[in-house]
């Protein structure tokens, strides 16, 4: 779609806001009223689509396409949607460490440690971790408060936590970042370890890096999005 408009604003609509190209309300592809809770994020989208110069690129426009999933994908089943997130507490990147290097060891165990350890303190939690890649059941305990937080999140915010977890693996730093106890920088260097490691120890690979750049891309805009919902 070539660009139409020439301004975007965001208004007040429905008891949220929504964004306007030249006085005409957006629509999400399931031609639902694209309408947010947050002056803030719908503001930051307005800025996507007026950054726009001649094509639209859905690439560009991480904000708009959470938003949209969260009313057309997320909205209709949020219970459904929330249950299928939570299960990445069965097989948490932070519990599966390398055996070696020892190195690579070290790193994992100073992010990840920490990580597990917030999450043990903020949720009454334990966990299981193995070396290798063999899949090691975490306590039923565990699974059931991780995926009650999952579950307690509306559908804006489950949107912006789905990235973070598929792209990072962990539902653990993804919900830390969700409540502010760790920096998205900090989450992101958590969940990319081994591919760096890896960068590291192979030398420059144009392909490798344009992919972990995308990923990490992606992850710090739902980070954003994040954010944005609570300003």
């Amino acid at each position: 779609m070539k660009r139409f408009w020439t301004k975007a604003d965001a208004v007040a609509r429905d008891g949220g806001w929504a964004v306007e190209l030249d006085g005409k309300p957006l629509r999400t592809p399931a031609r639902e009223p694209l309408v947010v809770p947050s002056q803030a994020l719908a503001q930051a989208m307005a800025g996507e689509w007026a950054a726009i110069e001649e094509r639209v690129d859905p690439r560009s426009m991480p904000l708009t396409g959470i938003a949209n999933a969260a009313i057309d994908r997320v909205a209709p089943d949020r219970a459904g949607f929330a249950s299928g997130l939570a299960l990445y507490a069965e097989g948490d990147l932070a519990c599966y460490r390398a055996e070696a290097p020892r190195e690579l060891v070290r790193r994992q165990a100073e992010q990840w440690d920490a990580l597990l350890g917030w999450a043990r303190r903020r949720f009454d939690v334990d966990f299981q971790t193995t070396s290798g890649i063999i899949h090691v059941a975490q306590p039923q305990g565990t699974v059931d408060r991780l995926a009650r937080a999952v579950a307690a999140m509306d559908a804006f915010r489950l949107a912006a936590l789905s990235p973070m977890v598929t792209i990072g693996g962990s539902l653990v730093a993804a919900l830390a970042v969700a409540e502010g106890a760790m920096g998205v920088e900090a989450a992101w260097d958590a969940v990319s370890i081994d591919e760096r490691w890896q960068l590291e120890q192979w030398g420059s690979d144009a392909e490798a890096e344009v992919t972990l750049d995308n990923r990490r891309r992606d992850f710090l805009a739902a980070a954003r999005f994040l954010e944005l919902l609570d300003h």
